[in-house]
């Protein structure tokens, strides 16, 4: 237990130390955990860190997918389900089937195998490309469709991959039960979804208590997708919805003290979950390099680099012409407008595979029914990593350049030139609203003069501080001036603040009282400032 112990404090040490030399070298954090895990992987002394796969598919995974559905806009997901289900669906299936084909007649691969290696490899990870893609300044429709996508491709990916063992395992398959099997999972892990998170807010409202609801918050992922996937459905699309459903409904049912917490929590837990499955990602590496190899090595990377190749390519081929052939029978009816060709490609090249994939790989059976060893078992963990690892260094280290090719990054900055001005826009109607209902509220109630005063100096405190509208390109507003001079005015009331503690005038609970009003501010400056397009 005392090594065990050690050995996790060590990664997270090693995770924190990597991720600042990143931070300050600009590099992805992906990519930099990566390489770092196998290059610690090898250092001699160290214990073997293995990464179970069940832990990730029944531990990790629920809370990533629950989280990155609560962030996302239900509105924007729904504007955009045509490509994002395209992809989720039709690039997950159309991969799977184009990869078993390249490795049926290209290396002899029988189909059985091929299509489990298919599925294991088809479903781009999220993670590592929207970290990339939102360090870059993409347009926001691409990093929904991307984080749409990822939030159900592996639910299509996982469905396919139980069906391609079980047809490797009995010797038969029927697309038509496949097909029915599939309608039905998702229809019940939607319903299911639903059900969870109207649950969840309902119990986080009874309970009226902060650290409750963030516990509350934990255990619904799990339950959303431990019932699906115990009765032999994915999980995956139960959970995305409880957090769809628990993203549009929560604002007005989850309290403030929950809602700031929260924030913090889910914030820091999902960036260690993140971290630690990347530098352990490394670690694989090294034990499956000491694996007994039952396959050739000239087999492993001719089936890499041929998978890795179909991967890329299936993705392109599939994006364009599905998008045109969608944009067709689409013509006179509404929605969101078709996604532009520099959107598409973006797209069309965020294919990094990621943890989910190598987890899938590592959960192949090691033996059949009869008691058979698995066909191919080997050849398809090997060439899922080979592919994962490519992907990752390949596209996430010339993502960037290609995205600068496209123009992209001054897109995106138009766009939150705009949605800077529509916030400004928001507030100030919010305001005007307040105003408003303070005046109803002075006029029909009897308040005291001092009272009236303080909710008007608020009201003016509040409407003084409202930002600007945006200046030109290398202009500055008056938030953005005044940032700095707030902040020293915070720190010169925090050096009172710890001086009169010091002196014994004022206890440390008044102080946190205090501190925390600070930190608020503080916070609010920062959030103003960062949020700027300039």
């Amino acid at each position: 237990m005392t090594q065990e112990f050690l050995t996790v404090l060590f990664l997270i040490t090693a995770m924190a130390a990597i991720a600042a030399v990143a931070r300050r070298f600009e590099l992805t954090p992906a990519i930099a955990f990566l390489l770092s895990g196998l290059a610690l992987a090898f250092i001699p002394g160290l214990p073997h860190v293995e990464l179970a796969p069940q832990v990730v598919l029944l531990v990790v995974l629920p809370p990533l997918i629950y989280s990155a559905g609560v962030a996302m806009s239900w509105r924007e997901f729904k504007l955009n389900l045509r490509p994002i289900a395209r992809l989720a669906i039709g690039c997950v299936i159309f991969t799977t089937c184009a990869v078993a084909a390249a490795l049926h007649f290209g290396l002899g691969l029988p189909w059985g195998p091929g299509f489990v290696l298919g599925a294991i490899v088809s479903p781009p990870d999220v993670v590592a490309p929207l970290a990339i893609a939102r360090r870059l300044g993409l347009p926001r429709r691409i990093l929904v469709v991307l984080e749409g996508e990822g939030l159900a491709n592996d639910a299509t990916a996982l469905i396919l991959y139980r069906f391609a063992v079980l047809a490797v395992s009995t010797g038969t398959f029927s697309a038509a039960d496949a097909a029915g099997s599939f309608v039905a999972i998702v229809v019940c892990e939607v319903v299911f979804g639903i059900a969870v998170g109207r649950l969840s807010l309902r119990l986080r409202q009874w309970a009226g208590d902060p650290r409750v609801e963030i516990t509350l918050s934990v255990l619904t992922p799990y339950l959303a997708y431990w019932v699906p996937e115990h009765l032999g459905g994915s999980g995956v699309i139960a959970t995305v919805t409880a957090g769809l459903y628990v993203s549009w409904n929560g604002p007005l049912l989850i309290s403030a003290a929950t809602r700031l917490q929260g924030i913090f929590f889910w914030d820091l837990a999902i960036w260690l979950i993140e971290g630690l499955l990347f530098l352990l990602m490394g670690f694989q590496m090294r034990l499956m390099m000491l694996h007994p190899k039952t396959v050739a090595l000239h087999d492993i990377v001719a089936a890499t680099a041929l998978t890795t190749a179909i991967v890329v390519l299936a993705r392109f081929v599939w994006v364009f012409p599905s998008s045109y052939l969608a944009r067709l029978g689409r013509r006179g009816r509404a929605g969101a407008p078709p996604l532009p060709w520099r959107y598409l490609t973006v797209i069309g090249f965020t294919g990094i595979r990621g943890v989910v994939s190598l987890a899938v790989a590592l959960a192949l059976p090691l033996t059949l029914p009869d008691g058979d060893d698995f066909p191919y078992r080997d050849l398809i963990q090997f060439t899922s990593f080979g592919v994962i690892f490519v992907t990752l260094l390949g596209i996430g280290l010339t993502l960037p350049a290609v995205v600068r090719w496209l123009g992209l990054p001054q897109h995106g900055k138009a766009e939150a030139r705009r949605e800077r001005e529509a916030e400004i826009a928001a507030r100030r109607e919010i305001l005007e609203s307040a105003r408003q209902a303070l005046e109803d509220i002075t006029t029909g109630r009897d308040l005291s003069d001092g009272l009236v005063k303080f909710l008007e100096a608020r009201h003016e405190t509040r409407t003084l501080a409202l930002p600007d509208p945006p200046q030109q390109p290398g202009g500055e507003t008056p938030v953005a001036k005044g940032a700095p001079v707030v902040r020293e005015l915070i720190a010169a009331e925090r050096t009172v603040l710890h001086r009169l503690l010091r002196e014994g005038r004022i206890t440390d609970e008044t102080r946190r009282k205090i501190e925390r009003d600070l930190d608020l501010e503080e916070a609010v400056i920062d959030n103003r400032q960062n949020n700027s397009p300039l």
